[in-house]
């Protein structure tokens, strides 16, 4: 156990090396061999017969996938869509300079295997991106000698069709999709003619034609404009050995993501909050994704920005912007998705973010209906199996620490199908891997950096895994087989060991030491049977007794399971008296007899004897001790660092008082149909028998109506120091996984009371290693031919300078033989030319 903790320790020292020590963002970000290509062909300006930027067909000769292809691949290890311009692009390019001729032979071996199946399984969503690019490339290809289209004429056709619609409909530059068309000037047919003072007059200030490599390297080809090559040169020697989608990136986005991913994965050190900028129509949904992404992060972190709110949710005062979102839907995906994350945390009358909560839901569950794919910002992976999850069962992703999160999350939603899915380690964490769209590729983590992260959550996960085990066994041993009693000899109610530690396990992220998870687990079985002997097994004189003899601490007189509950109880709570006095230096056994969980037990049981029913207020007054929430979480806030002060190991702060009222309203409403079957009282029931008129399901809404608002304040007291600094941090984040173990049980159904229901759930979280695939390593780039080495022959030199210069025309042609236009005919098939 050592030598694991020692190389994970090893391994996050070497990361922090690497990744935060002159950080550097491009080295963060996936190359795209698509754009990269795109640079490789454009010709030295003093030598037609050389690459201008020979380092990008140098990256091309080196990164092609074993497969044959150049791109990514999926969560199921399959090449993306993206794959097929990419890989076409990148056999262009070296075939226009002679090189790579076994690469070249592996590419197209590729795309014959498998250019119908990628298609097939797209073709009736393809991405508008797919459907403009795709089409060229095949062109494109084609025009270079490549045979890439046979056999493919009904699918083909398909996507050809599709071009032609979106040239009809949309406008070269238009305030309605992210990347405009001429965003795409490298794929748009020579019918579109377009000609140099078009595109010079869109060029940014940088250079650049909508920050796309691609399109400005075709800019430059047409127009030899100086601001564009300046921007090449620029990006070529910020990124010398492959291009990302997109430059420059919006470094905030990148970070922010980054940041996110390091939080999914349990890894979290700390982060830098980062300005925001908008722009205008076209960035609209950049701006919503950095803004609530920015929004969550922080108020996760305690950063009190009351008008962080407003400023989040400055869409919703928009009439034009809502309508534009309405109407683009499916390209708001992501930036509604995390719109509705950020809305997780929603504290107490903060309106706005209730009215972007219900706008960003409309949105998500439209296009869940439609299975809308056109995003143009992020890709998230089983993207709709995240938004089942976040919509349809509960809103606990505020408070996620890691993989261990992610079970709480499903089996609190009831999810059971999408559990296989899930608990796969590469397919959890590709889920939620922060992907950026540009025009055309998914800008990701580079494989080097995300392989490191993902080791390094694995060893974690693993190495937690080793000790949950080894405290799983030994609570067993606690509670089964101790000498002097035990508690599986009491022939009745339920039997939770494993459920218990398990629910504290997975519910936070305690050091791998801390002995917080051995007390809250032992004091959990205890109060479950204690419980059930109140309910179930005691008669009212035995109750009675044992209820005295906890008060005065002396179990004299009892016997039977009283006596074997107050012995367990006792014993309890010497091992955490003496374990306090020897970690922390003073004594809390007498803080820790003092209980009143036992009384309020006792006061139910009267009810219940007697048939009274109470007020709601006189219900909640009992039942939020009777809950016995504190009873767990307070004793073992001793033990954190910082500690919880002595003195307050009474429930009279508000966070606890929050917690109790919260998890009494999530059992109630779960358990309500039971407890009328026995006969007892319930918070809904006390309602509806004070509405006879109504329907038993409007006064179950008017509690979760209650619990809501106080989960809703549980939370601000939670995460806002500032304001609510009554206790240390530590042990508000402890009461906040006291609640987030609630909702796992409670939320969408009582899984507490089944005994089978989390079974493959717990093997699967405390036994079953995860998997996780590293990338292999790329091989080492290899140096574009010298003179000495490879001479282009005169013919050869002739074929690129022409290559060159048809590149050069292409934009200012008006040809009637257009990409994707006339030769779509009969059979729609691709365009050969001579």
């Amino acid at each position: 156990m050592e030598s694991s903790l020692f190389s994970i320790e090893t391994l996050v020292k070497k990361i922090k090396e690497e990744m935060f020590t002159n950080f550097d963002l491009y080295s963060f970000v996936s190359k795209s061999a698509y754009d990269t290509a795109w640079l490789a062909m454009i010709p030295s300006t003093q030598h037609c017969d050389h690459p201008m930027f020979k380092g990008c067909l140098d990256w091309i000769l080196n990164n092609q996938k074993e497969e044959g292809f150049w791109g990514e691949l999926d969560s199921n290890g399959v090449p993306t869509i993206d794959s097929l311009p990419a890989t076409l692009a990148c056999m262009v390019a070296l075939k226009m300079w002679n090189v790579g001729g076994t690469n070249i032979k592996k590419g197209l071996a590729f795309v014959h295997e498998n250019e119908e199946m990628l298609l097939r399984e797209k073709q009736h969503n393809l991405p508008r991106w797919f459907a403009i690019v795709f089409p060229a490339m095949v062109e494109l290809a084609q025009e270079t000698g490549f045979d890439v289209a046979d056999n493919l004429n009904g699918v083909l056709s398909h996507v050809f069709y599709k071009r032609q619609q979106i040239l009809k409909m949309d406008g070269l530059v238009d305030n309605y999709h992210y990347h405009p068309l001429l965003s795409y000037l490298e794929a748009l047919p020579s019918t579109s003619d377009i000609d140099r003072q078009v595109i010079v007059k869109q060029l940014s200030d940088d250079g650049s034609l909508f920050q796309s490599p691609s399109a400005t390297a075709y800019a430059f080809m047409a127009t030899k404009d100086r601001k564009c090559k300046e921007y090449l040169q620029s990006l070529v020697r910020r990124c010398p050995h492959g291009v990302p989608p997109m430059y420059p990136m919006d470094e905030e986005i990148v970070k922010l993501c980054l940041v996110n991913q390091i939080l999914v994965l349990g890894l979290a050190e700390s982060y830098k909050k980062q300005g925001l900028q908008g722009t205008n129509l076209n960035f609209i949904p950049a701006k919503i994704y950095k803004d609530s992404l920015t929004f969550r992060l922080l108020r996760m972190h305690g950063y009190n920005f009351v008008a962080c709110a407003g400023s989040f949710c400055w869409f919703i005062h928009h009439e034009d912007i809502l309508a534009h979102i309405e109407n683009n839907s499916g390209c708001f995906m992501s930036a509604m998705f995390n719109v509705y994350r950020a809305t997780d945390l929603t504290f107490s009358g903060e309106y706005e973010l209730e009215e972007a909560r219900s706008f960003s839901r409309k949105l998500l569950e439209k296009n869940m209906m439609l299975r809308n794919e056109e995003d143009d910002l992020v890709m998230i992976t089983n993207f709709r199996t995240l938004i089942i999850l976040l919509l349809y069962r509960s809103n606990m992703s505020y408070t996620f620490h890691g993989l261990l999160e992610w079970i709480i999350l499903i089996i609190g939603f009831g999810l059971k199908q999408v559990t296989p899915i899930l608990f796969g380690l590469q397919s959890l964490l590709i889920q939620v891997k922060p992907v950026v769209n540009t025009k055309l590729q998914n800008i990701r983590l580079s494989c080097l950096h995300n392989d490191k992260l993902m080791k390094l959550a694995v060893e974690n996960y693993k190495f937690r895994q080793s000790i949950y085990q080894n405290e799983l066994e030994e609570v067993k041993r606690y509670v089964w087989w101790s000498k002097d009693w035990c508690l599986s000899d009491m022939g009745f109610g339920r039997e939770k060991t494993t459920y218990c530690y398990f629910a504290v396990a997975v519910s936070n992220n305690l050091p791998y030491d801390s002995i917080i998870r051995l007390i809250v687990a032992k004091s959990a079985i205890l109060i479950t049977v204690a419980d059930d002997f109140f309910d179930m097994k005691g008669s009212l004189k035995e109750l009675k007794y044992l209820t005295e003899a906890v008060q005065r601490s002396d179990g004299n007189g009892l016997s039977g399971h009283g006596k074997i509950i107050f012995d367990a109880l006792e014993d309890l709570v010497s091992d955490i008296g003496n374990k306090h006095l020897h970690q922390q230096g003073s004594d809390i056994t007498k803080n820790l007899k003092d209980i009143e969980t036992f009384a309020s037990w006792f006061v139910e049981a009267t009810w219940s004897n007697n048939g009274y029913i109470p007020s709601m207020h006189e219900y909640l007054d009992i039942g939020a001790i009777s809950i016995a929430t504190h009873t767990i979480v307070l004793p073992a806030s001793c033990f954190l660092n910082p500690k919880l002060p002595n003195p307050k190991l009474k429930c009279s702060q508000t966070i606890t008082k929050l917690l109790m009222v919260t998890t009494r309203l999530l059992n109630d409403v779960q358990s309500y149909q039971k407890e009328r079957l026995d006969g007892k009282t319930n918070l809904v029931l006390i309602h509806f028998k004070g509405y006879p008129q109504s329907e038993i399901e409007d006064s179950v809404a008017y509690v979760k109506e209650i619990l809501e608002e106080k989960k809703r304040e549980l939370l601000e007291h939670a995460l806002m120091d500032d304001r609510f600094n009554d206790l240390p941090k530590p042990c508000k984040l402890l009461h906040l996984s006291c609640l987030k173990v609630f909702r796992m049980f409670f939320n969408s159904s009582n899984l507490f009371d089944s005994n089978t229901e989390l079974l493959d759930d717990v093997k699967k979280a405390i036994y079953i290693p995860p998997e996780y695939q590293i990338s292999k390593p790329s091989k080492p780039i290899l140096p574009f031919p010298s003179k000495s080495e490879k001479k282009l022959s005169k013919v050869q030199a002739h074929q690129v300078c022409h290559f060159a210069k048809y590149v050069g025309d292409r934009a200012a042609r008006s040809a009637h033989r257009g990409p994707g236009v006339a030769p779509l005919g009969a059979s729609g098939a691709a365009p050969r030319r001579g």
